[in-house]
């Protein structure tokens, strides 16, 4: 049964069984104030410190928001806009920074930043294969690339569309990423992925997986469902959680990195809403967002500097949203099992 109850919203009364409408129409006024504020933007070394966790059994301190650099990499846009927008973002605060081997020239960009920023920044880079050979092929690529002798964390990529038995093998990703551990590479080993969240658990009943990166928004909370299938394995491992998509990704999906910003499937007044209920889900460490512009990079900083914990209320009104947005987006990332 629809929940009825009254509740005031920017000093309106709001039923909890709204149409999308009205609860675009009704949150409007909110966001023109927050396009606002971020248009006036601040200064990078002025304002408050971003919030930071802990990573999880990693024990890195790292900021709630983290740089994703797939929509700038793979848009393989200006080298030298690329390069202007990581610097700011890490100028004004983030620390986590995001990036693969098959994300266009986003390693390329961020050799040029980290070039006085590594010390800054814990730094992710991901393998696309579930082989040693192409690992390494694609690691020792990245390195070079980024213009560093080590990152903080390897992810194995989209976890859920790899040869778990061949993960696993003698001669599979998993065991090359230990040695390169060993090594002293990389400090950690992570799963990402978009897809088949069971194969996360799975992997993580290795216990050789630190850090876990997956959708989780309002949205797709109703699809692919990493909150109640994943969270749970990884808190009871201490495994540091990073959360993507918190937008609800971008219109059209992937081909649409490769081409240029149009929207993400979050209003953007709605936008400080669903970076807070990744951020409040029990687990989770880091909300993970890849900007495609400048304004988009500097509004997202604002944004997790502003965070607060959604309110029931807020919470509610929020999930009732996802629910009527999640048909229209469906599986789109992959198989869910």
């Amino acid at each position: 049964m629809a929940d009825h109850s009254l509740y005031s919203r920017h000093g309106v009364s709001v039923r909890a069984d709204y149409s999308r409408r009205e609860f675009l129409r009704k949150t409007a006024l909110a966001g023109a104030a927050l396009a606002v504020g971020a248009a006036g933007g601040r200064a990078a070394s002025g304002g408050s410190e971003l919030p930071t966790r802990v990573l999880g059994r990693t024990g890195a301190k790292v900021t709630i928001l983290g740089l994703g650099t797939a929509p700038v990499g793979e848009a393989r846009g200006d080298l030298g806009e690329a390069v202007k927008i990581f610097s700011e973002v890490i100028d004004r605060g983030v620390n986590f920074v995001d990036a693969a081997r098959i994300y266009g020239i986003a390693e390329e960009a961020l050799g040029q930043v980290l070039a006085t920023r590594r010390d800054k920044v814990f730094l992710v880079t991901k393998c696309w294969t579930d082989s040693a050979p192409q690992a390494e092929k694609m690691f020792e690529e990245s390195l070079r690339t980024l213009k560093t002798d080590h990152v903080d964390l390897v992810h194995i990529h989209n976890i859920g569309n790899k040869n778990f038995d061949k993960v696993l093998a003698k001669d599979g990703i998993l065991e090359y990423l230990l040695k390169q551990k060993e090594a002293g590479k990389t400090r950690f080993i992570g799963v990402s992925g978009h897809e088949r969240p069971p194969q996360f658990v799975k992997i993580l009943q290795t216990d050789q997986i630190d850090v876990v990166m997956g959708v989780m928004n309002y949205a797709d909370r109703n699809i692919y469902d990493f909150e109640s299938k994943v969270l749970p394995e990884c808190r009871k491992r201490n495994v540091g959680v990073v959360a993507m998509k918190v937008y609800a990704g971008i219109k059209g999906g992937f081909p649409n990195h490769r081409k240029a910003w149009v929207g993400c499937n979050t209003p953007p007044e709605l936008m400080p809403k669903a970076l807070a209920y990744a951020l409040d889900l029990d687990g989770v460490h880091v909300a993970n967002i890849g900007p495609f512009t400048m304004a988009q990079a500097i509004q997202n900083v604002e944004l997790a500097r502003r965070y607060k914990p959604l309110t029931a209320a807020e919470r509610q009104e929020l999930l009732a949203f996802g629910n009527e947005l999640a048909p229209t987006l469906g599986p789109r990332y992959g198989p869910v099992a």
